[in-house]
């Protein structure tokens, strides 16, 4: 098999632009922490959020359409895992991230679920507030990414696997799970099929370790 150059690298960091099944067979690592792309039927372009100047492509997709099979060999944890529970083996542990942790609802979901393989303690409500991407008291990353998830809730998946771990995402989206790892002081890959979401994830992940 043909060696991939990847798009980004640097001692914690591996980004590589391409389609995860197809970079997967080539790649060495030990667990994967992921958000798959298992549609959410979301037909929006956010602007309705007031003030605002932030707008997405709708995302319409067909729920049933993630399979997760291909990526259920190594331990994995997935969000939005409710989506496609009928697909995944028995056991595991499931968890909640509280996104309003007292705040009020909005037009977007609560909570969000993940999905573990591997025994990672009791099923625990993890909060951590995040209205329409901005957690209270910070400023918003110009990310531009209609998922995005903060890198504090990652960093409480990554907290789950042994130090020595190398983890891959193989949806990386905007690289939060490769920087929860660098700030961690883990090991990470990337994959990203959309190349605007590498330059992204690059430029987040060339930053100094940053303070959780």
């Amino acid at each position: 098999m043909v060696a991939v150059k990847p798009y980004y690298s640097d001692d914690h960091v591996t980004i590589y632009h391409g389609d995860c099944l197809e970079l997967m067979p080539s790649l060495t690592f030990d667990c994967i922490i992921t958000d798959p792309p298992y549609g959410i039927a979301l037909d929006t372009d956010y602007s309705s959020w007031n003030g605002s100047t932030r707008t997405y492509e709708p995302i319409v997709g067909d729920e049933s359409a993630f399979d997760p099979t291909p990526f259920l060999g190594w331990p994995v944890a997935m969000f939005g895992a409710n989506h496609f529970a009928h697909l995944l083996p028995s056991g595991g542990t499931w968890h909640v991230w509280d996104k309003r942790d007292r705040a009020k609802s909005n037009f977007l979901s609560d909570f969000e679920i993940w999905w573990t393989s591997y025994p990672s303690g009791p099923s625990r409500i993890h909060r951590y507030q995040w209205i329409c991407g901005v957690h209270p008291g910070t400023r918003p990353e110009r990310i531009s990414h209609p998922t995005v998830k903060p890198v504090p809730v990652l960093a409480m998946v990554v907290h789950t696997r042994p130090e020595s771990d190398v983890i891959l995402d193989p949806f990386m989206g905007s690289g939060s799970t490769l920087r929860a790892a660098k700030d961690l002081g883990r090991r990470a890959i990337g994959i990203e099929l959309e190349e605007r979401y590498c330059e992204i994830a690059a430029q987040r992940c060339a930053q100094e370790v940053l303070a959780l």
